[in-house]
Protein backbone atom coordinates (compact mmCIF):
# COMPACT_ATOMS: atom_id res chain seq x y z
CA UNK A 1 0.00 0.00 0.00
CA UNK A 2 1.12 3.55 -0.75
CA UNK A 3 2.25 5.92 1.96
CA UNK A 4 -0.02 8.93 2.44
CA UNK A 5 2.46 11.16 0.58
CA UNK A 6 2.58 8.74 -2.37
CA UNK A 7 -1.23 8.60 -2.44
CA UNK A 8 -1.45 12.42 -2.56
CA UNK A 9 1.07 12.61 -5.44
CA UNK A 10 -0.81 9.93 -7.38
CA UNK A 11 -4.06 11.85 -6.91
CA UNK A 12 -2.36 15.02 -8.16
CA UNK A 13 -1.07 13.22 -11.27
CA UNK A 14 -4.51 11.70 -11.86
CA UNK A 15 -6.10 15.15 -11.71
CA UNK A 16 -3.58 16.74 -14.07
CA UNK A 17 -3.86 13.84 -16.56
CA UNK A 18 -7.63 14.28 -16.99
CA UNK A 19 -8.35 15.59 -20.51
CA UNK A 20 -10.48 18.49 -19.24
CA UNK A 21 -7.59 19.78 -17.16
CA UNK A 22 -4.65 19.50 -19.53
CA UNK A 23 -6.72 20.51 -22.60
CA UNK A 24 -8.95 23.28 -21.21
CA UNK A 25 -7.13 24.50 -18.08
CA UNK A 26 -3.44 24.59 -19.02
CA UNK A 27 -1.29 25.61 -16.10
CA UNK A 28 -3.79 24.39 -13.50
CA UNK A 29 -2.10 23.37 -10.26
CA UNK A 30 -3.23 21.00 -7.50
CA UNK A 31 -1.84 20.16 -4.08
CA UNK A 32 -3.37 17.35 -2.01
CA UNK A 33 -2.72 16.77 1.69
CA UNK A 34 -4.62 15.01 4.48
CA UNK A 35 -8.31 15.99 4.22
CA UNK A 36 -7.40 19.04 2.13
CA UNK A 37 -6.82 20.01 -1.51
CA UNK A 38 -5.88 23.29 -3.16
CA UNK A 39 -6.37 24.04 -6.84
CA UNK A 40 -5.20 27.21 -8.57
CA UNK A 41 -5.54 28.47 -12.13
CA UNK A 42 -4.79 31.68 -14.00
CA UNK A 43 -7.96 33.43 -15.20
CA UNK A 44 -8.29 33.44 -18.99
CA UNK A 45 -10.83 35.15 -21.26
CA UNK A 46 -11.98 31.76 -22.53
CA UNK A 47 -13.57 31.27 -19.07
CA UNK A 48 -15.75 34.41 -19.42
CA UNK A 49 -19.47 34.81 -19.96
CA UNK A 50 -20.83 37.71 -22.03
CA UNK A 51 -20.37 40.22 -19.18
CA UNK A 52 -16.59 39.69 -19.09
CA UNK A 53 -16.15 37.66 -15.91
CA UNK A 54 -15.66 33.97 -15.12
CA UNK A 55 -18.68 31.80 -15.89
CA UNK A 56 -20.24 30.00 -12.92
CA UNK A 57 -19.26 26.64 -14.42
CA UNK A 58 -15.60 27.48 -13.68
CA UNK A 59 -16.47 28.31 -10.06
CA UNK A 60 -18.33 25.00 -9.80
CA UNK A 61 -15.48 22.99 -11.33
CA UNK A 62 -12.81 24.39 -9.04
CA UNK A 63 -14.91 24.18 -5.88
CA UNK A 64 -16.14 20.64 -6.62
CA UNK A 65 -12.65 19.46 -7.60
CA UNK A 66 -11.06 20.86 -4.43
CA UNK A 67 -13.71 19.28 -2.20
CA UNK A 68 -13.56 16.00 -4.15
CA UNK A 69 -9.79 15.65 -3.80
CA UNK A 70 -9.92 16.57 -0.12
CA UNK A 71 -12.23 13.57 0.31
CA UNK A 72 -10.22 11.26 -1.96
CA UNK A 73 -7.14 12.10 0.13
CA UNK A 74 -8.58 9.88 2.86
CA UNK A 75 -10.13 7.27 0.57
CA UNK A 76 -7.13 5.33 -0.64
CA UNK A 77 -8.70 2.36 -2.43
CA UNK A 78 -11.49 3.81 -4.59
CA UNK A 79 -12.49 6.77 -6.71
CA UNK A 80 -15.06 8.90 -4.91
CA UNK A 81 -17.93 10.65 -6.67
CA UNK A 82 -19.98 13.75 -6.08
CA UNK A 83 -23.54 13.01 -4.95
CA UNK A 84 -24.60 16.64 -4.63
CA UNK A 85 -22.92 20.02 -4.58
CA UNK A 86 -24.24 23.45 -3.63
CA UNK A 87 -22.39 26.62 -4.61
CA UNK A 88 -22.60 30.32 -3.86
CA UNK A 89 -21.18 32.74 -6.43
CA UNK A 90 -20.21 35.74 -4.32
CA UNK A 91 -18.36 38.15 -6.61
CA UNK A 92 -17.20 38.30 -10.22
CA UNK A 93 -13.59 37.70 -11.22
CA UNK A 94 -12.06 38.79 -14.50
CA UNK A 95 -8.30 38.64 -13.94
CA UNK A 96 -5.51 37.16 -11.86
CA UNK A 97 -5.21 33.75 -10.29
CA UNK A 98 -8.01 32.03 -8.43
CA UNK A 99 -7.53 29.31 -5.82
CA UNK A 100 -10.02 26.81 -4.44
CA UNK A 101 -9.34 25.21 -1.07
CA UNK A 102 -11.35 22.12 -0.13
CA UNK A 103 -11.55 20.50 3.31
CA UNK A 104 -13.30 17.42 4.66
CA UNK A 105 -15.92 18.35 7.25
CA UNK A 106 -17.61 14.98 7.92
CA UNK A 107 -16.74 11.36 7.26
CA UNK A 108 -18.47 8.07 7.82
CA UNK A 109 -18.28 4.64 6.23
CA UNK A 110 -20.58 5.63 3.35
CA UNK A 111 -20.77 9.43 3.22
CA UNK A 112 -18.27 12.28 3.18
CA UNK A 113 -19.01 16.00 3.30
CA UNK A 114 -16.47 18.58 2.18
CA UNK A 115 -16.56 22.36 1.88
CA UNK A 116 -14.55 24.51 -0.50
CA UNK A 117 -13.79 28.21 -0.72
CA UNK A 118 -12.69 30.05 -3.86
CA UNK A 119 -10.32 33.02 -3.43
CA UNK A 120 -9.15 35.69 -5.85
CA UNK A 121 -5.53 36.84 -5.84
CA UNK A 122 -6.40 39.77 -3.58
CA UNK A 123 -7.40 37.30 -0.86
CA UNK A 124 -11.16 37.89 -1.23
CA UNK A 125 -13.66 35.04 -1.05
CA UNK A 126 -15.41 34.93 -4.43
CA UNK A 127 -17.29 31.63 -4.10
CA UNK A 128 -18.15 28.86 -1.67
CA UNK A 129 -19.38 25.32 -2.03
CA UNK A 130 -20.36 22.25 -0.06
CA UNK A 131 -20.75 18.74 -1.36
CA UNK A 132 -21.67 15.21 -0.44
CA UNK A 133 -19.41 12.43 -1.72
CA UNK A 134 -19.46 8.65 -1.69
CA UNK A 135 -17.00 5.87 -2.49
CA UNK A 136 -17.53 4.25 -5.86
CA UNK A 137 -16.81 0.67 -6.81
CA UNK A 138 -14.09 1.97 -9.16
CA UNK A 139 -10.63 1.08 -7.88
CA UNK A 140 -7.93 3.74 -8.00
CA UNK A 141 -5.52 2.46 -10.64
CA UNK A 142 -3.23 3.43 -13.51
CA UNK A 143 -6.12 3.44 -16.03
CA UNK A 144 -7.47 6.50 -14.19
CA UNK A 145 -4.06 8.18 -14.23
CA UNK A 146 -3.48 7.20 -10.60
CA UNK A 147 0.22 6.45 -10.95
Amino acid sequence: MNTAAEHYKKLERMYLSAPINHEHYPGIHISVTHEKAEIAVQVEEKFFHAAGAIHGSVYFKLLDDAAFFAVNSIVRDAFVYTVSFHIQLLRPVSSGTIKAVGEVKFKSKELFIADATLWDEKGRVVGRGSGNFMKSKMELNEKLGYQ
